[in-house]
């Protein structure tokens, strides 16, 4: 298991774009932005889309930092907003029970 509190806690982001994702997660639909996001067609488990998010997120801080001219801002915002509301759920609903 990931321990994201940590991990995120260890992030250091302009302070805007953290605000704009803490924002962006009152909308968040885990379901269709994480498979928009990760693109693919079933919602991956928590661990992988914690870790999918991760990479992605740092790809784009990279982008961000060298000026790169693909760099999206929005997408940032709304990977950080996915990041900031998966390391709150709560692991136990993440969880099938089996029958």
């Amino acid at each position: 298991m990931i321990n994201t509190q940590v991990i995120l806690s260890s992030l250091k982001r302009p302070k805007i774009l953290i605000n704009a994702a803490r924002l962006g997660m009152a909308d968040y639909n885990r379901d269709a932005d994480l498979r928009f996001i990760v693109k693919t067609s079933t919602t991956p488990d928590h661990d992988a889309a914690i870790e999918t998010l991760l990479a992605r997120e740092n790809e784009l801080e990279s982008n961000r930092k060298n000026g790169n001219a693909g760099y999206s801002v929005h997408e940032h915002i709304r990977v950080l907003a996915a990041l900031l509301a998966e390391s709150r759920l709560p692991i136990f609903s993440q969880k099938r029970l089996s029958p």
